[in-house]
């Protein structure tokens, strides 16, 4: 290759193994920190192809301008030709909690009630139309970030005089029913190049919605847990998250791919509930910018970097 591989990345911990795949492939690629970064719109960009992983979250690492800011450069790099995975349309999927509901009603796959608001004066008549228990969920999060549950209505009123609910860097929030989730666990499905990769099963409190799998690192088989994998957080261990893999029906996967496919994600994981009450399947999140579980080889039974460097090099090759 005469072009290099771009890793436009944020988080410090997340990538190590990331980088040590790409390592042991002996491709050649540059570190893209997208916390400190700039470029000049008249110059042609020096890739092959550009892998997009700048989560939601960055703004709880205090590099919250590199969301807004890979907008633009993603938009600079597909302008000029460069193969982004996880591009402009992803991205605008990941950083919308609103948006990616407005997807899941486009595909008729179900998903929790919400109303979208932009002002806290707002949040008090949507939970008229949802009811109790809900949850106030910022717009762009990342790892559950500024989300509260609420289980009354008097609750509900006195955080919302207090000002003291967030509505997040954008000023958008969702108003969300609360679900209760049957079995005790969230699904996640992750997918690669459109096509089902692995699912786990994440076992929470129902309090936690701290649901990243790079920070998720005990295993149910462990009768005393502890933390494994170069990712692993402790928060991850006080909440006492656990995971497993399974496969989930045929039909669920099927919805997995034609919402990546909708959302143009070519890596990442998809979300959802099974309504312990009426036992529909509930869609809820659309992860593009995340990453995969901690100790995925224990988990999950192989490591899904390689098969992402196996597609990023294949990119490269045909993007030269």
């Amino acid at each position: 290759m005469n072009k290099t591989i771009g890793v436009f990345y944020e988080h410090p911990e997340w990538f190590k193994p990331f980088f040590k795949t790409l390592d042991e492939k002996g491709l050649q690629y540059e570190k893209i920190h997208a916390g400190f970064h700039n470029f000049d719109p008249l110059k042609q960009p020096p890739y092959s192809v550009v892998i997009n992983r700048v989560s939601s979250s960055s703004y709880l690492r205090g590099h919250g301008q590199a969301i807004f800011y890979s907008k633009a450069f993603i938009g600079y790099l597909e302008e000029n030709g460069v193969r982004v995975i996880n591009g402009s349309r992803a991205t605008e999927i990941e950083t919308s909690k609103a948006l990616q509901l407005v997807l899941f009603k486009k595909l008729g796959v179900k998903f929790p009630k919400a109303v979208v608001v932009n002002h806290a004066s707002q949040i008090v008549d949507a939970a008229k139309t949802i009811g109790f228990p809900l949850a106030v969920k910022p717009n762009i999060g990342g790892s559950g970030a500024g989300i509260i549950r609420f289980d009354s209505m008097e609750a509900l009123e006195e955080a919302v005089e207090s000002n003291s609910i967030q509505l997040g860097i954008d000023e958008t929030a969702l108003v969300q029913e609360f679900i209760p989730v049957r079995g005790g666990h969230i699904n996640r499905v992750e997918t690669l190049n459109g096509k089902f990769l692995y699912a786990i099963k994440v076992y929470t409190t129902g309090e936690s919605f701290n649901l990243c799998p790079a920070e998720i690192c005990q295993v149910p088989q462990q009768p005393q847990p502890q933390p494994v994998g170069e990712a692993c957080v402790i928060e991850a261990v006080k909440k006492g998250l656990k995971v497993e893999a399974f496969t989930p029906p045929a039909e669920i996967i099927a919805a997995v791919e034609s919402i990546v496919k909708e959302a143009k994600i070519d890596v990442g994981g998809i979300e959802y509930m099974i309504d312990d009450r009426t036992g529909d399947v509930l869609f809820y999140d659309i992860n593009a910018l995340s990453n995969f579980i901690a100790d995925a080889v224990n988990v999950v039974g192989f490591d899904p970097f390689k098969n992402l460097v196996d597609f990023i090099e294949k990119l490269a090759n045909e993007n030269i």
